[in-house]
């Protein structure tokens, strides 16, 4: 076995077809087809269920390409530490990030990241389940999580950026938009809401905010993306709250600050022992300012 066979089996995997992860990796597909087979003999058992929805990874599939996966990110970085002397950081960090703090800063620190470093490539896990997230963490699979606590069990070196703040976004044509003040959860509390996936971080600190207020508002909807969610506001299906710097462009006259101001810190975790890459990336998000509430704030 090697790693270009770990390669092949992560990317059936993803395409979930033969035919798809041969042309995405440049490959003929009986070729392809040949070297799966024969990594599945030299494993000794089926890794993938051929079906007529594509290729599915088999129970000890699963099991296999978890570690497969961390062999090869093992590898990217065992080649970005060989050429850490060169002056351009080259290789591939990998983050993961609760949902709303990819949505402006990171991005703009990856943009000045790879600015000065066009040949670093990155991985993003947005908003991983908590499960996998500690799971990634494990395994040694991230470079770097973004969050706003460090989860159970997992190691990483702690640098406070500041605090997140949370707006409350309404329909367009809402009563509460005239006032143009802040606004309490409570004057919300006759609304229908629009929540986030169950599994999310950011429904969690949502719920955990209306039970601490002894709120109990209908939910009228769910979206995986805050962007969807403001989207769905904005034509009338309720009301929630998000982080301010999420709110996509051109909604931002949707939101009111909130009374009490709500806000929760914002932490990036790096793996022991980082690398160049890590570094410089820490030092661009330090750059920016994560404690603004104004959703096109520029670095500090």
């Amino acid at each position: 076995m090697n790693l270009r066979q770990y390669e092949y089996a992560l990317t059936v995997a993803e395409e979930g077809s033969i035919t798809a992860a041969a042309e995405r990796l440049g490959i003929a597909q009986p070729s392809l087809s040949q070297q799966i087979g024969t990594l599945e003999k030299q494993v000794g058992v089926r890794l993938f269920t051929r079906t007529p929805q594509g290729m599915l990874p088999t129970a000890a599939g699963r099991a296999f390409l978890a570690e497969a996966e961390v062999a090869t990110t093992a590898s990217r970085r065992a080649l970005t530490a060989a050429r850490s002397a060169d002056a351009d950081l080259t290789g591939e960090l990998v983050i993961a990030v609760y949902l709303g703090l990819g949505t402006r800063r990171l991005p703009r620190a990856l943009g000045e990241l790879r600015r000065r470093h066009p040949h670093l490539a990155v991985t993003i896990h947005e908003e991983p389940d908590p499960a996998d997230l500690e799971r990634l963490a494990r395994q040694g699979t991230l470079d770097m999580v973004l969050v706003h606590e460090i989860p159970p069990g997992c190691s990483f070196d702690i640098h406070p950026l500041g605090r997140e703040s949370y707006v409350a976004v309404l329909p367009e044509g809402h009563p509460l938009l005239r006032r143009n003040q802040p606004l309490l959860l409570e004057d919300l509390a006759s609304e229908g809401w629009v929540r986030f996936r169950r599994t999310s971080k950011l429904d969690e600190h949502l719920a955990r905010l209306l039970a601490d207020r002894g709120l109990a508002p209908r939910t009228v909807g769910r979206a995986s993306q805050i962007s969807t969610a403001v989207r769905l506001v904005a034509e009338g299906l309720g009301v929630t709250i998000a982080p301010s710097s999420a709110i996509p462009d051109g909604f931002e006259h949707l939101t009111r600050p909130l009374r009490p101001a709500l806000s929760e810190p914002v932490i990036a975790g790096l793996r022991r022992s980082p690398g160049r890459a890590e570094i410089a990336l820490l030092d661009q998000l330090s750059r920016q300012d994560w404690s603004s509430t104004d959703v096109g704030a520029s670095e500090r």
